[in-house]
């Protein structure tokens, strides 16, 4: 079982990008999914998470710019990030609970970068 993001790059302040990332293997369901980033030399925070159910929280700095929102049948969770600052440049990482045969997985993606230039 494992998370596979793309998505992230290259984009100018004001700018969008959209995060997406996928749980692939033996899947009986996904509990929270969350993005998270982090800078180098720093510890990992919360941008956004969201229910099984759908329901969405938002770190106070992405409130109203980021979206979070997934696709259960497809075991997709996606992170619409819109009016992009330069200090939203981060590498950012998918997270998800995945329950497979017998035990449940905290699952992270491998990271994927984002820049915003000024």
């Amino acid at each position: 079982v494992q998370l596979q993001a793309s998505g992230g790059g290259l984009v100018q302040a004001g700018g969008s990008l959209r995060l997406t990332c996928a749980a692939s293997g033996t899947i009986f369901s996904i509990s929270d999914m969350a993005w998270y980033r982090r800078a180098p030399g720093k510890q990992r925070e919360l941008v956004a998470v969201i229910s099984s159910g759908g329901t969405p929280n938002y770190a106070d700095s992405v409130k109203g710019r980021f979206t979070i929102s997934r696709d259960n049948a497809k075991n997709t969770v996606y992170l619409q990030m819109n009016s992009l600052k330069p200090e939203d440049t981060f590498v950012y990482y998918c997270y998800a609970k995945v329950w497979g045969p017998g035990r449940g997985y905290d699952l992270w993606g491998q990271g994927t970068q984002v820049t915003v230039s000024s």
